[in-house]
């Protein structure tokens, strides 16, 4: 039995790479797509494939009830639907351009101020994971608006409800790029250290991701102890991994590896077991973090 979201038209403005895929993800669902970009040559492939061609924003924007946005920054969010801001009355804006909670949390207070619905997305994926299930698409803003289009968004990707504050999806993107890049940092790393002795990476890396899995078991434990400001060292103490990390900058100096990255992790681990806190489990690192 089909709902009424099957065919829910939607609209995209922006059609750099993400937005053209969120278009053609649209399309591919079977749902009837307007597009509009300030280039229209960039709307040339999806109009082929069955999209509506928009000629200018307010187009566009009436077109459907369900408008999502990507493009540069919010400036230019701005640009497009501040002159059409009053078309937007009784419909709903996603924005899934990259900014600030601040931002958002500004952008949510405009729509607001325009009777339109608004959520704030973060697109955890690249433009080629736009459209398979297990990519995330992290929402905050209206609980009552994300449930009314999950179906249609779903679309792209699994969504995620991070609750009311609009500004949580661009923390928890800026989040998870930052856990992103240190965890291919330590990848990198590790995979010079072990090429120094002549092991290929794709030799190294079926282990790495193994040893990742056993990673994220800790990570769930002790982020129930930074919750509750208590760090027992039941699994393995600061104390005793600040004398492990010798080992691993001792062979990196023998094989000419750059060791700033485990640099930074000892003279933290450092400035705990210096404060008396050398007992504890790494979590209590986070006060570091937290500039304490």
């Amino acid at each position: 039995m089909k709902s009424e979201h099957d065919n829910a038209h939607v609209t995209v403005l922006g059609l750099g790479r993400m937005g053209s895929a969120l278009a053609a993800a649209f399309l591919a669902a079977g749902h009837p797509t307007t597009v509009f970009n300030r280039t229209p040559a960039k709307a040339d492939a999806l109009a082929a494939s069955g999209a509506v061609r928009a000629d200018t924003v307010a187009e566009a924007v009436e077109a459907s009830d369900l408008i999502l946005v990507c493009v540069l920054d919010y400036a230019a969010v701005h640009d497009l639907l501040d002159p059409v801001a009053g078309s937007l009355a009784g419909r709903t804006l996603v924005n899934l351009t990259s900014g600030s909670p601040e931002q958002a949390r500004e952008m949510a207070a405009w729509a607001a101020g325009h009777c339109a619905g608004y959520l704030d997305g973060g697109i955890m994926t690249t433009p080629d994971g736009v459209g398979h299930a297990e990519s995330m698409f992290l929402y905050a803003g209206s609980p009552e608006v994300l449930a009314a289009h999950r179906e249609t968004l779903a679309v792209l990707g699994d969504p995620i409800d991070l609750g009311a504050d609009p500004g949580l999806a661009s923390l928890y993107d800026a989040g998870l790029l930052g856990l992103m890049w240190s965890v291919f940092g330590g990848w990198l790393h590790a995979t010079a250290l072990v090429g120094a002795d002549g092991v290929a990476a794709s030799a190294f890396t079926p282990v790495a991701v193994r040893w990742l899995t056993t990673v994220s078991g800790f990570m769930d434990r002790y982020a129930g102890q930074i919750d509750a400001g208590h760090y027992p060292g039941d699994d393995a103490t600061i104390d005793v991994q600040l004398a492990a990390i010798e080992h691993l900058l001792h062979a990196g100096r023998e094989r000419g590896i750059d060791g700033r990255l485990p640099e930074l992790h000892r003279e933290l681990m450092a400035k705990a077991v210096a404060e008396g806190n050398g007992g504890d489990s790494y979590a209590r690192l986070v006060d570091a973090f937290r500039g304490r």
